[in-house]
């Protein structure tokens, strides 16, 4: 019998569930707050969809992606990102005709093959926003400000905005022929990969983590200087909203986005003490995306949230919450003849929406307490014999260590009252 996960997979346990669970209200608290609506994709969907809208010369589609070929011969692949999904549920469901823009999130798992590392696994889940109909730099800066804002009322400090434009097919293959250029006599000292990103897609060389090729890259051409008046503007549209709102970041002509579908404003949002893999956030806009999959040439913008390094980030702050998991009151029945009235009480409690459990292990009194203290619970509800033929229980403050005996059709409201339900 296998005892351990596939290789680049972790299990979510009870322990630290409560922490995902803090993460992912938080995200849907915000979300309401911007008036964006959750949408849930498949995990897997056509690979078709992923090469056309990802790109064939992707790392994801060339090396990363999870494909098999289903028992009808139809080649079907774990979604590696869930852009292209929503833009394919957008289309097939005909969103087009609703109110545009169309704004939804969604939270869920991703998957890579890759080698697995802090903070990005081969399953690893994501939070993220897409705003599809809107062609103008204010849904860039929303977007850009609920990201920020997520980062905020989590209480994460240290982060770090940066933007830039990628320009559009208009004026990117003059920087392409640019950066071409100035890396040409360069080539051979790349490294591999950036050997055959030369010719497929040279902005990426500017974004590769071997030293090499960083250093060999520095003082390459700016893609901002390359821009058309279209992306010109937007751009600096989008930074006046951005200092508008108050909203601190840094230009970076770095920046860039690793999937084809990106177009004019690129964002990365990074916490530098996670290392080498710091970006917790990326985003941008993908205005020829739809088009692409199908159907009418349509902007949109969104960007995507890596959950483990959220969580990764939240611990080196200490801002990690107390895990979920205490409870108002454990019953602990003492002999058979109390099983049933702990049962019964149980069960009123719980339609009054009081949060308890009981013991159903038959363990003794000092056991049932010690159990009781690991939730933790605020109150122990004991039922012995006694308390049977009196029509009472015997209700235990867990942390001051007080007893009092209370009827049994009081419980719930003694609770109410001493819990401020």
């Amino acid at each position: 019998m296998l005892t351990t996960g596939p290789r680049g997979t972790k299990d979510i346990l009870p322990d630290t569930s409560g922490y995902w669970q803090y993460i992912e209200q938080a995200a849907r608290d915000l979300c309401r707050l911007y008036a964006y609506q959750e949408i849930r994709t498949p995990i897997f969907e056509h690979t078709e969809l992923f090469l056309r809208g990802i790109g064939e010369t992707t790392d994801i589609v060339s090396k990363e992606m999870y494909t098999f070929t289903d028992r009808g011969g139809r080649s079907i692949t774990l979604r590696p990102e869930n852009t292209a999904a929503v833009v394919r549920s957008y289309l097939e469901h005909k969103l087009y005709t609703a109110p545009q823009p169309v704004k939804v999130f969604y939270i869920g798992p991703m998957f890579r093959y890759d080698r697995p590392q802090a903070g990005r696994l081969r399953q690893f889940h994501q939070f993220g926003i897409e705003a599809i109909g809107a062609p103008g730099p204010a849904v860039d800066a929303e977007i850009i400000a609920l990201a920020v804002q997520f980062f905020e009322q989590l209480g994460l400090t240290g982060l770090e905005l940066n933007i830039n434009s990628v320009g559009c097919p208009r004026c990117r293959p003059i920087y392409r022929e640019r950066l071409q250029n100035f890396l040409r006599d360069k080539l051979f000292e790349l490294c591999r990969d950036c050997q055959s990103r030369f010719e497929r897609n040279p902005l990426r060389i500017l974004d590769c983590k071997n030293e090499t090729c960083g250093a060999l890259s520095q003082g390459a051409p700016r893609i901002v200087d390359c821009l058309c008046d279209e992306c010109t503007s937007h751009f600096v549209k989008l930074q006046e909203m951005l200092a508008a709102a108050g909203i601190r970041y840094t230009l970076n002509p770095r920046l860039v986005r690793g999937l084809d579908y990106y177009t004019k404003t690129a964002f990365e949002i990074q916490y530098p003490l996670l290392g080498a893999q710091s970006a917790i956030c990326g985003g941008g806009r993908y205005d020829g995306l739809i088009e692409e999959c199908g159907g009418q040439p349509t902007p949109a913008i969104g960007f995507a949230i890596g959950l483990e390094r959220v969580l990764l980030a939240l611990e080196k702050q200490a801002l990690l919450p107390m895990t979920a998991g205490g409870i108002d009151v454990f019953i602990a029945p003492i002999g058979e003849r109390a099983q049933a009235v702990a049962f019964e009480l149980l069960c009123r409690l719980r339609r009054a929406g009081i949060t308890c459990d009981m013991d159903f292990m038959s363990r003794g009194i000092k056991a049932q307490m010690k159990h009781a203290n690991k939730y933790p619970a605020r109150f122990a509800a004991i039922i012995g014999d006694d308390e049977v033929a009196r029509g009472q229980v015997t209700l235990k403050n867990m942390e001051s260590g007080e007893q009092e005996a209370v009827a049994f059709g009081d419980v719930e409201q003694k609770l109410r009252a001493e819990t401020g339900d």
